[in-house]
């Protein structure tokens, strides 16, 4: 089984260089690395050229225009600009703990896509790491640096976490910065939805036709952890249209995205 690790991004290159530093601290590597830019400025561009000489797995920059927000889109181009077996879909702006990717490999299960969790950090400990570059492994559920949600500081060992993780709840919706899919499911469905633009929707969606194509799902356990980079909330103004799209679309029984992965096939 091949691997590939897509990261999405935009305009967040101190965010972006601590995720990268966490991926080479992995203790099992993907088999490559896709960077989904939706549109940066050049100082991402350099910052993934001063990696890409040193990284010891291909290291990729997919990138259009800044058209506003097209995180669907880059990410059918991700997707497209890959073969391998199973993508691993992370957002640029999260720190993978040391044992991610080994966890996700070792979780995966054929017929399944994986909704991972999210460790929330705070502004003050989120503006430490962006300013010196330097990350720490010894976050615990008593660090001052986490903003919520500390139990899910606690790493099982695999072989508890793992048989938990299949057994675990299967409902809800996962999150677009932590999810794990077979390539070849994601092209049954065509991958995410391009008529989706603006922040939000585009994850549920896919999700939804996923399921109804037969693919199960389940959520870790306490495994295969990611540190998100604080960033200011703020409430979703596309959220009553995106909801609306995709009731409109399930309503109409398609599985199949009509603006999908592929339209990028040439990639």
């Amino acid at each position: 089984m091949t691997t590939a690790l897509l990261i999405s991004t935009y305009n967040r290159p101190a965010a972006q260089r601590l995720c990268l530093d966490s991926v080479l601290r992995q203790t099992l590597m993907p088999d490559e690395v896709v960077v989904c830019d939706d549109g940066s400025a050049d100082e991402t561009r350099e910052l993934l050229r001063s990696y890409a000489d040193h990284f010891p797995v291909p290291l990729r920059h997919v990138w259009h225009p800044d058209d506003g927000f097209r995180l669907a889109e880059i990410r059918n181009k991700g997707i497209a600009a890959t073969d391998a077996d199973y993508i691993i879909q992370v957002d640029g702006d999260v720190v993978l703990s040391r044992h991610f990717v080994a966890d996700h490999v070792a979780a995966s299960k054929p017929g399944h896509y994986i909704k991972g969790t999210r460790i929330r950090l705070n502004a003050a400990a989120t503006a430490a790491f962006e300013q010196t570059g330097q990350w720490t492994d010894f976050i615990t559920p008593f660090s001052r640096a986490l903003l919520k949600d500390r139990e899910k500081a606690v790493r099982l060992p695999r072989f508890l976490a793992v048989p938990l993780s299949h057994r675990y709840h299967r409902t809800g919706t996962g999150l677009g910065v932590n999810l794990f899919f077979w390539r070849a499911d994601l092209l049954a469905v065509n991958g995410y939805d391009e008529d989706f633009t603006g922040w939000g929707g585009e994850d549920n969606d896919l999700e939804q036709r996923l399921q109804a194509s037969g693919v199960r799902t389940f959520k870790l356990f306490r495994c295969g952890l990611v540190y998100h980079l604080w960033y200011p909330e703020k409430s979703n103004p596309h959220h009553a249209e995106s909801m609306a799209l995709i009731k409109s679309k399930i309503e109409a029984g398609r599985l199949r995205s009509e603006r999908g992965i592929d339209r990028h096939k040439s990639l």
